[in-house]
């Protein structure tokens, strides 16, 4: 199956020239769009409660989506990147217009699927870094390094500290903040609250 999908964020915008360039693409390149799927949503509404999510539950092995460009499946740098590991592990192919992706089974796409995972590894060590940078400031203004009035809250006390096992090994498996707020259906400011309160909590400990 061949998938076109559309997606303006406003009422302003327009289908047609997305459906035109998605046309024009598979006339050149011999291809029959068999379903379009077009909505008028924001990039930064979760996909799986867009028309996207439905069809990427349908989509098999070897289906193709065709899109305009990268920013249509969304406006979130790990949102795009969980999209496309999602149809990689389904054998999906994504193919971008403006951006000229072929996502398949090619060495740029296990370019991407490295990019996905590293994703995750760099922003831990950015959240990693951040800490021992403000840590180090307190120590050298003479600070204390504890738990004051109105700073925030110790581990245990966070809502989300009863899923800290969960949350712990999702970290150790690379997965990012972005990803642990998906599987555990909160926010993505909650879980990255957690992670950056659990890094200074094992940081002092050293």
């Amino acid at each position: 199956m061949v998938y076109g999908y559309i997606r303006v964020s406003s009422d302003k915008q327009t289908v047609e020239n997305q459906r035109y360039e998605i046309e024009n693409f598979c006339r050149k390149n011999d291809l029959t769009v068999d379903s379009w799927i077009e909505e008028m949503i924001s990039g930064t509404k979760d996909y799986r409660q867009r028309r996207l999510g439905h069809l990427l539950r349908l989509i098999k092995s070897n289906d193709l989506i065709i899109c305009t460009e990268l920013s249509r499946l969304g406006r979130n740098f790990y949102m795009i990147m969980e999209i496309l590991s999602l149809c990689m592990n389904k054998g999906c192919r994504v193919w971008t217009i403006k951006d000229g992706y072929r996502l398949g089974n090619d060495i740029q796409s296990k370019v991407l699927a490295f990019a996905f995972g590293i994703s995750a590894e760099i922003e831990r060590t950015l959240i990693s870094q951040r800490t021992k940078e403000a840590l180090a400031r307190r120590k050298a203004e003479g600070k204390h390094l504890g738990r004051r009035k109105g700073a925030v809250a110790e581990l245990h006390q966070l809502k989300l500290h009863k899923h800290h096992k969960q949350i712990v090994v999702y970290m150790q498996q690379g997965d990012s903040a972005y990803k642990i707020s998906r599987k555990l259906k909160c926010g993505y400011s909650q879980v990255r609250r957690y992670i950056e309160r659990y890094t200074i909590d094992q940081l002092q400990k050293q």
